[in-house]
């Protein structure tokens, strides 16, 4: 309301009561009592000695819709989650359906019905969204757009693509912009060009200037910027196996104040994350988050839609089940294949965040079967740890129903469960807080498509990726909390805004106890005068942006075949350890730094050298973490697909100087030409091998995946088209054919290819009960990960293959780990800095796969020294291959090559011990061996004992004389080949 028309108004008002009632002339009005009122709640008065702009905070309780117009501010203004405030106003839109709140129109989602006019509402500007609410005083969201990657041109490759433009509209008097963002763009009016132009250039700057602009495009092409160059929080711990995993989770769920976000492929609400289950009976997923949900906690759950006819999870179930949990349980399945015609492609993401402070990313659903130990059992019975269907092998069968959870699928005396490896990691600070924006970017996807208009299912508000400190650390008795109160109030928890966390609990750049750190740097260049603390940390990401280059980047001779995609001007070209130099930074977290957790602290206690002992925990280390994912338009609503995984991989791989180490779910990759494979990681690998044997340097590549595919059906039988269809591109990438990566090694390299690459697998064995038969099974490797040098990791939810790695098909996530915090090792024979979290990791693998002892860790302290990978990993691998074979002779094995001679395998066990699994996995009682001429009789538990760890040669001329593919006669035989790779 401007001062003119005010004046005016109170001479208008003045001169019609004069001339009506002749009343004595009063005094003119002052211009600020026609103001609407407002009430001012509280004001904070911080020290005097110690003021910043966050602590000379005014809170105010608007209650005038024009005050607010006018000083262009809301409930979400000063909400630091959200980011600093940016522009803020009323704008118009045609596309929001005019439904009343608490009522569903089921036509309008089809026909549109109900958008037919204009409307009214107030549009928020954060840094990495536009939020379109009501009225200044609302929380729930009409709509949100989330800024995503822009194309670097437009569709001619001409001119550069901007969020938001300017509208050119035949009716001079009307003022347009739009905003284009993934599959959307929305059309904004406002009353004259002005507001437009304002408008237009506000968006663009908030979105797209770097390195902050969440359009902007970062290294591998990923969504999200590499975090870790400023003391930000950055922090990662690795978890090997459910146990430790589930345990962590469980610990961290109980600990939810605001909200909290699970994402997953399969998910079990009778899941118990504690074992022995009888005595954790609060520890079941359900039981968590009822107790979370009753406290006020909000609870998001993605679920993957499957096509029920392909995969027998049962999604339907455990939605269901989850949403008679409590109100405050919202859960969403996607995709709804036939109005999105996606019917082959999954969400294969795991996820789970807990108030945006920490988040777990990896290959390890809230599911059946996937809870185990680095013991590996493959028997429990009585049952004390996998109760009912969580007794588990999907090679033997699946069940057809998951509802009654506590009845067993399989008999226990007769049939093992199938142990399951993986590996899963823990985040904290920003890269946690991109996963979640990852997350909302997906839900907010899903609920367009699936509830448009369904009121309990909120749109919701991704959190800023940096949360500044309240105060600087020096004035610990300043009570910050009365004015988070006041901002608070009126905001109900079904709101999109999730209740505030305690101070303790909020992740900041700097540590609370600010004493105990050498503030000296942070005096001069943190606290500038003049400036705010947000203008600030933007400033001095921009001058890290132009002077660092990652820890990792390693130049390799040779044409790069994936580029980086390294744009100037972000965090993606950075030499940090000369800059660490410069600000004279402590790399090592002080005390203060941590988040008080007596769990995490129980864990961590006495990790002091990682080559003395291993554990299923790892420590939790400062690192450099980027998160990287796969998607596309079907899956998040992004404009165009980000691979930023396979880029990951390949770039990681080809910067690798002594060593790769892999374990994954799968591996199907293709070289240069192949036309029915398209990620090339396979060819970087080839490329990489070939250009250490021309240098004549030492390079390693070990690889270790399932021994076989985890689906129901032996591999002769007629309902496992599935099993023999993927072994045949494992296979094919790895032996057989002109497209496979050993048989172009061999050609040129010779017998020396197994100086370069090996491939394995894991196998355990034990009694299915104290008087049970002595039984095997393979270790089934559901992780993801792979290690580079010792200084680099990529762990996360992504299949090596096209469903994963393309970005168009399975949605993925993944974040790559590049250590900051380093430990005198040694890499063929000499001197090397080993990083602690990617060292600790591959340590602890290993000893795992080899059986080792904490004394014996020593021998795997050099990853590529002759005496570890040939005297050690190669050795244990066969000798351990050969006791089984001997022992049972189980599938898969390198001397049946054929159908028949399968078939022959089979009938010959079978005769012979009576029962068997599908795999031939049951020992005879006695076992004959033949020494020195003689037939010897010894028990096989005597003979298992020479068994070390789990580490088997992965079985190369297993079924080499049979096509694998599926016959003419098999339903998968007219189901697309994409499927399966």
């Amino acid at each position: 309301m401007s001062s003119e028309r005010l004046i005016l108004a109170a001479t208008s008002s003045s001169s019609q009561s004069f001339r009506s009632y002749s009343a004595p002339e009063l005094p003119p009005p002052r211009i600020f009592d026609e103001l609407p009122k407002a009430t001012v709640v509280s004001v904070s008065r911080p020290d005097a000695n110690n003021i910043s702009p966050l602590q000379l905070s005014y809170t105010i309780h608007l209650q005038y819709k024009q005050v607010c117009k006018f000083l262009e501010v809301s409930k979400l203004s000063f909400l630091q989650e959200y980011g600093p405030k940016m522009k803020e106003g009323y704008v118009m839109v045609k596309h929001l359906a005019r439904v009343s709140k608490g009522d569903e129109c089921h036509i309008c989602c089809w026909f549109g019905c109900c958008n037919t006019s204009w409307q009214k509402v107030w549009a928020v500007l954060k840094p990495g969204f536009l939020a379109l609410l009501e009225d200044p005083f609302d929380t729930n969201l009409l709509d949100i757009i989330i800024f995503d990657v822009l194309p670097a041109s437009d569709k001619d490759g001409k001119d550069q693509v901007h969020l938001a433009e300017e509208i050119k509209e035949r009716n001079p008097l009307r003022h347009s912009f739009k905003v284009s963002c993934g599959d959307r763009s929305i059309k904004f009016r406002t009353t004259n060009n002005t507001k437009v132009k304002v408008w237009v250039s506000a968006i663009n700057n908030a979105s797209q200037k770097p390195p902050k602009g969440w359009s902007h495009p970062h290294r591998f092409g990923s969504f999200a910027p590499p975090r870790g160059f400023i003391e930000d929080g950055s922090q990662a711990q690795w978890f090997i196996d459910g146990q430790a995993a589930f345990e962590a989770i469980a610990s961290s769920i109980e600990k939810a104040k605001s909200e909290i976000y699970i994402c997953g492929w399969w998910i079990c609400p009778e899941l118990y994350l504690r074992r022995p289950f009888h005595s954790h009976g609060s520890s079941r997923l359900d039981a968590l988050l009822e107790a979370k949900a009753k406290q006020g906690v909000q609870i998001y759950i993605l679920l993957y839609k499957e096509v029920s006819l392909a995969l027998k999870i049962n999604s339907s179930y455990s939605k269901k089940r989850l949403l008679d949990i409590h109100k405050n349980v919202k859960v969403l399945r996607y995709p709804d294949h036939f109005s999105t015609g996606v019917y082959f492609w999954s969400h294969h993401e795991k996820l789970v965040i807990i108030d945006y402070q920490i988040c777990f990313i990896g290959g390890l659903d809230l599911c059946f079967g996937r809870y185990d130990t680095t013991k590996h059992k493959v028997g429990d019975c009585p049952p004390l740890i996998w109760p009912g269907k969580d007794y588990y092998n999907p090679r033997e069968s699946e069940p057809n129903s998951w509802e009654d959870t506590m009845k067993d699928e399989l008999e226990r005396e007769k049939y093992p469960r199938m142990p399951w490896h993986d590996v899963h990691c823990a985040l904290w600070g920003p890269a946690c807080r991109d996963i979640a924006r990852h997350f909302v970017q997906r839900w907010n996807h899903a609920k367009r498509n699936k509830a448009p208009n369904e009121q309990a299912i909120p749109l919701l508000m991704p959190h800023h990726h940096m949360v500044l400190p309240h105060y600087m650390g020096r004035n610990r008795e300043i009570n910050i909390e009365s004015d988070r109160e006041v901002l608070q109030k009126g905001i109900s928890r079904q709101d999109s805004l999730p209740c505030q966390s305690p101070v303790e609990d909020i992740p900041v750049l700097l540590p609370h106890e600010a004493d105990e750190l050498d503030t000296s740097y942070l005096n001069d260049q943190l606290i500038r005068p003049g400036k705010n603390q947000y203008q600030h940390q933007f400033d001095l990401l921009t001058e890290i942006d132009e002077s660092i280059s990652f820890p990792f980047q390693r130049s390799n001779k040779g044409e790069s075949s994936i580029p980086d995609r390294q744009m100037k001007g972000t965090a993606d070209d950075l030499n940090f350890m000369d800059l660490q130099r410069e600000m004279n930074l402590d790399v090592a977290p002080k005390p203060g730094m941590q988040i008080s957790n007596d769990w995490w602290e129980k864990q961590e206690r006495g990790y002091q050298n990682v080559l003395d002992k291993t554990a299923p925990v790892g420590p939790r280390t400062p690192c450099y973490c980027q998160v990287v994912r796969s998607v596309g338009q079907w899956s998040a609503g992004t404009s165009q697909t980000e691979d930023s995984i396979l880029k990951a991989y390949c770039s990681l791989i080809e910067k690798a100087q002594h060593f790769v180490y892999i374990e994954n779910q799968f591996f199907v990759s293709g070289l240069s030409g192949d036309e029915s494979i398209q990620n090339r990681l396979l060819e970087v690998l080839y490329r990489r091998i070939l250009l250490a044997h021309k240098e004549q340097k030492c390079f390693r590549v070990v690889v270790v995946i399932p021994l076989l595919p985890g689906f129901q059906g032996g591999v002769d039988d007629g309902g496992a088209a599935t099993v023999r269809a993927v072994m045949h591109w494992h296979y094919r990438t790895i032996c057989r054919g002109k497209n496979s990566i050993l048989y172009n090694l061999n050609q040129l390299l010779g017998s020396k290819v197994d100086d370069y690459i090996s491939f394995y697998g894991l196998r355990t064995y034990g009694a299915l009960s104290d008087a049970g038969p002595v039984v095997t099974s393979q270790v089934y490797v559901h992780s993801k990960v792979m290690i580079v040098d010792d200084c680099a990791a990529l762990i996360g939810s992504c299949n090596i293959n096209d469903r994963s790695l393309l970005g168009s098909r399975d949605s993925e996530i993944a974040v790559v780990i590049e250590d900051k915090e380093f430990i005198k090792s040694s890499m063929n024979g000499e001197c090397w800095d080993a990083g602690k979290f990617t060292l600790s990791l591959r340590i602890s693998l290993w000893a795992e796969h080899l059986g080792l002892h904490v004394g014996e860790i020593s021998q795997i302290r050099d990853p590529i020294a002759e005496s570890t990978y040939k005297d050690l990993w190669m050795a244990t691998a066969k000798k351990n291959t050969r006791i089984y074979q001997d022992v049972f002779g189980c599938v898969p094995n390198d001397q049946i090559s054929s159908r028949s001679e399968l078939r022959q395998s089979m009938s010959y066990w079978k005769e012979k011990i009576g029962h068997t699994t599908i795999d031939l996995g049951v020992a005879p009682k006695e076992l004959e061996i033949i020494e020195d001429g003689e037939t010897k009789v010894m028990d096989p538990m005597e003979k298992l004992k020479s068994v070390r760890g789990y580490l088997v040669s992965y079985p190369l001329e297993f079924m080499s004389q049979e096509d694998l593919r599926p016959m003419f006669a098999e339903t998968e035989f007219y189901t697309s080949p994409q499927v399966f790779h």
